[in-house]
């Protein structure tokens, strides 16, 4: 469904909000580096902004040039990622740190498909690190753009699961052409959903879209369109089983025996299962009689 006062007022009204409240976030002040812009998008994967900024200024601090990271072994990145969650980020991170000082000189490409060659990036991040480091023109879409298209130009109250190619196509029909203007609408549509146009208990009146939200005049109809997976509760699952064994690798520089593994989790079967996905992950290496990070 078009937006009944066409694309340009859309925008204008996200841009306009985005520039009078928006958080101040690290990585949306001047000067910020692209190495920050890219580290900061492999963090927020997932995890929430108020856990970031913390790790974020400490890796930067430590390692404020690709080079830097690239420079020290893979498991310094795990063991410095803390409790980020899904550590194979880190990984990711490190093994890009290594192609762009090897193939970029040390500089983060300005490229989408330059840095879609890096290895760890996907669609999202080379976007989002193309338009919030050098303001390249492209439509980036997360989980909050998502649902912000979905109410306020589609008239339902959640997103359906996740196309590629059908939400950069309705992200783009409302992509103001200025660059500048473009870069702050993007921005701009990740902030309302972050803040406004939330999941639950959306606040509706602080919201500049309110007058035209096609959910709203629809009268909030609830939603019967398909959905995603639900993923598993973490707690008793492999995952929290290697974040246990993770954190005592990271709580040691030598390699941690088997029989010390015993005390992280009582369920032998899923420890050890656990740890073969950690060492065949990358994350964890078998070294004399145990284990350590990469």
């Amino acid at each position: 469904m078009p937006h009944p006062d066409g694309p340009d007022a859309f925008a204008t009204a996200v841009v306009d909000w985005y520039h009078a409240n928006r958080r101040d976030l690290p990585w949306r002040r001047d000067g910020f580096t692209p190495w920050g812009t890219l580290v900061s998008e492999f963090m927020l994967q997932q995890t929430p902004v108020a856990r970031v900024i913390p790790r974020l200024e400490e890796w930067l601090t430590r390692w404020p040039t690709p080079a830097d990271l690239a420079a020290v072994p893979p498991g310094e990145a795990v063991r410095a990622w803390q409790s980020l969650g899904y550590p194979r980020r880190a990984l990711w991170l490190h093994a890009a740190a290594v192609a762009i000082t090897e193939r970029h000189g040390g500089v983060v490409p300005d490229d989408v498909e330059a840095l879609l060659a890096l290895p760890g990036i996907g669609d999202y991040t080379a976007r989002a690190v193309a338009v919030f480091a050098y303001g390249a023109h492209h439509p980036v879409v997360d989980t909050n753009v998502r649902r912000v298209i979905a109410r306020a130009v589609d008239g339902q109250g959640e997103p359906g699961p996740p196309s590629s190619r059908r939400d950069l196509a309705a992200m783009t029909a409302l992509l103001p052409h200025d660059r500048p203007a473009a870069a702050a609408f993007n921005a701009g549509m990740m902030e309302l959903g972050a803040i406004v146009c939330v999941a639950r208990s959306p606040r509706c009146d602080d919201c500049p879209l309110a007058a035209t939200c096609a959910w709203r005049a629809a009268g909030y109809p609830a939603y019967a369109g398909p959905r995603k997976a639900v993923q598993k509760k973490y707690e008793g699952s492999d995952r929290q089983v290697r974040g246990r064994i993770l954190a005592e690798l990271r709580g040691s520089h030598i390699p941690v025996t088997p029989a010390e593994l015993e005390d992280v989790w009582p369920d032998a079967e899923q420890r050890d299962r656990a740890l073969r996905g950690l060492v065949a992950d990358g994350l964890a290496v078998a070294e004399g009689d145990g284990y350590t990070l990469p």
